[in-house]
């Protein structure tokens, strides 16, 4: 559980957008759009390997 605390006279914009932040780091909302749909683990892989190839290439462009 996610808890807040509000110091009085604390606007509650403010203590809605620390709540807002501490929720996405859990990474909730992440979890469940992976969760949504099944890729098989010849996918991620795929998809692993295809990320990682785009990384070493702009590491290279750096250089």
């Amino acid at each position: 559980m996610i808890i807040v605390p509000v110091k009085d006279g604390e606007n509650i914009e403010r203590a809605l957008k620390k709540f807002k932040r501490k929720f996405e780091k859990t990474g909730v909302v992440k979890e469940l759009r992976t969760r949504q749909q099944y890729d098989k683990p010849s996918v991620k892989k795929r998809l692993k390997l295809e990320h990682a190839i785009y990384v070493q290439k702009l590491r290279a462009e750096e250089e």
